[in-house]
């Protein structure tokens, strides 16, 4: 049998993770284990992304969940993933700079009126 990792880092799991609890948790990197990134049934092209049909939609793919249908599966870690996500905040970094997220609905508000705010022209035209 192939050995189960952690969809996130790859770091072996326990052999004690045969069956995995709504509540386990990898050691190495605290990444959720009964989530739908190391499911069997998970495929992200498909509706839900998921192969069983009678499963309830679950939105959030990398928290734990409730799904009776869960089963570990050995592929489950893609070492590209974190490669394409840091290459992808780069890109966004680099289309926005280093302006800190708005940490308050006041401040997002604000953000937004002052993105949106009538230019001012100079007097005279």
């Amino acid at each position: 049998m192939t050995e189960i990792v952690c969809w996130r880092c790859g770091q072996p799991l326990a052999a004690d993770h045969g069956r995995i609890s709504r509540r386990d948790q990898c050691t190495a990197c605290g990444a959720d284990l009964h989530v739908c990134r190391l499911c069997g049934f998970y495929a992200p092209g498909r509706s839900k992304a998921c192969r069983e049909t009678v499963v309830d939609e679950v939105t959030v793919k990398d928290k734990a969940n409730f799904c009776d249908y869960f089963q570990a599966r050995p592929a489950a870690h893609d070492a590209g993933v974190a490669e394409r996500e840091a290459a992808a905040r780069q890109a966004l970094q680099s289309l926005f700079g280093d302006t800190p997220a708005p940490t308050s609905a006041t401040e997002a508000r604000d953000a937004l009126e002052q993105l949106f705010a009538p230019v001012k022209k100079p007097d005279g035209d």
